[in-house]
């Protein structure tokens, strides 16, 4: 499942790379520098954090998932496969 949930974060963060619109917010969201989209690209903390920005809004979700050729319900998956997916959500 890890291995799983490594590979679609980093398809994501490869994706939020290259949309000139959304890095900016990503970057402003979560304090990240360029420098640490690349340092800390292994660490599964940093990647759980590319899902839990992307799963702010189901039409990033959406557009992720068309541009890879995932399945909607990809990255709520892999989500739950890093550090604190599997903490309850009581919201």
């Amino acid at each position: 499942m890890q291995d799983f949930a490594e590979t679609v974060a980093l398809e994501a963060l490869a994706w939020l790379v290259g949309d000139e619109e959304l890095l900016p917010v990503f970057l402003g969201a979560t304090g990240a520098s360029a420098g640490d989209l690349r340092d800390r690209a292994s660490e599964p903390e940093f990647l759980a954090s590319v899902l839990d920005f992307l799963l702010l809004d189901d039409a990033w979700v959406l557009r992720f998932c068309a541009a890879c050729g995932r399945p909607g319900e990809a990255v709520m998956a892999a989500r739950a496969g890093l550090p604190g997916g599997a903490d309850p959500h009581w919201t």
